[in-house]
């Protein structure tokens, strides 16, 4: 099941919850002693950075895994959303060692990048929002590969699992994004989907409607669940997409954006006679975001080029936060993954 830690930072007291949360999550994605104090650090000090410069917002943290080097295993990923004035200037505020505040341990953003497996952050009068990526391998950073994913899955109402998972896998030239939303919320929720994490896991070398159908056997017995297959061809630029459920899908390409459409039923319940497949040409720069029902199904795709060329992880959890308000309140738990085609991410 997909544990989450998602702290809301209003107050100093949250940034140790911040740190008990890298810990935790650094524990459970097996990283050796040194690693896991890098997490905790790096937690707290984008905990102390909402409190100082934002005016508070949102930690989350959660395991990742992506497509990479074997025996790499699971990351910790730190992501943090507010709602402040933004960064005036970010490249000054990257740079290791600086800090506008006695408070800071003095670490700073530059340092988080430094020390961190893979770093970005997204600035503007609307807020900022940053993604860190721990993982065992001391001092190797993150190269952008041709292709990303990357995503955030915060639960309702603060709750330990989410009953929403998104994977991915790589078979030869193929890249497969999968993202579930079991029935309901909680636990049992959290096992439909997991169950079809698992699954994506077996057979992520088929086709999105052959992923599908074998998704309903093993989702059986459980609730059921939403599910959303994308496999990229690398080699070609073209893209399939299969859905069963009530998963959002929305593609960018050639400078527009796209709804793409999935057919009704529930994988593990009630599972269509046909499964369409769309299917679409993408040139370098897509890039495709599929999402659960907890967003509000009439998000605004960001406007600024700008953001689209960030880490997917980013990406994800500015549209996240941006679709979230008063008028819209989250009654559900929430996942967005993004995969971006042919994208430079990373540091600016």
């Amino acid at each position: 099941m997909t544990r989450v830690w998602e702290i809301p930072v209003h107050d100093s007291t949250r940034v140790r919850d911040a740190r008990v949360a890298a810990e935790a999550a650094g524990a459970r994605a097996r990283l050796d002693e040194h690693r896991t104090a890098v997490a905790a650090l790096v937690a707290t000090e984008l905990a102390t950075n909402l409190l100082k410069h934002a005016g508070g917002g949102r930690l989350v943290v959660h395991l990742v895994e992506c497509p990479g080097p074997a025996g790499r295993g699971p990351a910790v990923q730190i992501t943090t959303l507010d709602h402040g004035p933004g960064i005036p200037d970010v490249t000054a505020a990257l740079r290791d060692g600086y800090t506008t505040s006695d408070a800071s341990l003095g670490a700073g953003l530059g340092t988080c990048r430094r020390i961190s497996s893979a770093f970005d952050l997204y600035s503007s009068s609307r807020g900022t929002v940053s993604v860190a990526r721990v993982d065992q391998i001391t001092g190797r950073r993150e190269t952008a590969p041709a292709c990303q994913v990357g995503g955030i899955n915060i639960p309702l109402a603060r709750a330990e699992h989410s009953g929403d998972a998104y994977s991915c896998v790589r078979s030869d030239s193929r890249l497969t994004l999968l993202l579930a939303d079991g029935l309901g919320h909680g636990p049992k929720a959290a096992q439909a989907s997991g169950a079809a994490v698992d699954e994506l896991h077996r057979v992520g070398h088929l086709t999105p409607a052959e992923i599908l159908r074998h998704l309903h056997p093993a989702l059986r017995p459980t609730r059921g669940a939403a599910v959303a297959v994308a496999q990229l061809d690398t080699n070609s630029g073209e893209l399939a997409f299969a859905g069963v459920g009530n998963i959002g899908a929305r593609l960018h390409t050639a400078g527009s954006w796209e709804h793409l459409i999935s057919h009704p039923g529930i994988v593990g319940a009630q599972f269509p006679a046909n499964v369409p497949v769309s299917r679409r040409s993408c040139a370098p720069g897509s890039l495709l975001v599929l999402h659960s029902d907890g967003l509000p199904s009439r998000w605004v795709p960001p406007a600024d080029p700008g953001l689209l060329t960030r880490d997917p992880a980013v990406i994800a959890a500015t549209v996240l936060r941006d679709a979230s308000s008063a008028a819209s309140p989250v009654r559900d738990d929430t996942c967005v993954a993004v995969l971006a085609l042919d994208h430079p991410g990373g540091d600016p």
